[in-house]
């Protein structure tokens, strides 16, 4: 296989919404994964860090919230157009109700896989 195309998305959630956020995108990724062309569909909750960690230590829980989680989203697929229809269908199904959840417009970062 070539080159898989993936897209990563942040997501900002308000601390009162993160149970509503995560029941959501568990529904989300089990929708996205079959859609045509996934590979693969993952989403991670920060709530570690390595800032004030020495090198080789493992990185430090998050001690509160300051103004959002953040979570990040993983999706992978085998080409540029079905990533594009993918997309398009998310949008279409789950952006309103994500919007209410966060406390900006979610983020989003795409490109081709380089190893």
């Amino acid at each position: 296989m070539e080159n898989s195309f993936s897209e990563m998305k942040l997501f900002q959630v308000k601390p009162d919404k993160i149970a509503e956020f995560e029941n959501l995108v568990t529904l989300i990724a089990s929708e996205q994964k079959l859609q045509t062309g996934c590979i693969n569909i993952k989403y991670m909750k920060r709530f570690h860090t390595f800032d004030g960690v020495e090198r080789g230590n493992p990185p430090r829980e998050l001690s509160k919230i300051v103004k959002c989680v953040k979570y990040y989203s993983y999706w992978e697929f085998d080409t540029i157009e079905n990533c594009g229809k993918a997309n398009g269908w998310f949008f279409d199904n789950y952006e309103k109700e994500l919007q209410k959840l966060l406390i900006a417009p979610f983020d989003i970062n795409s490109g081709y896989s380089v190893c």
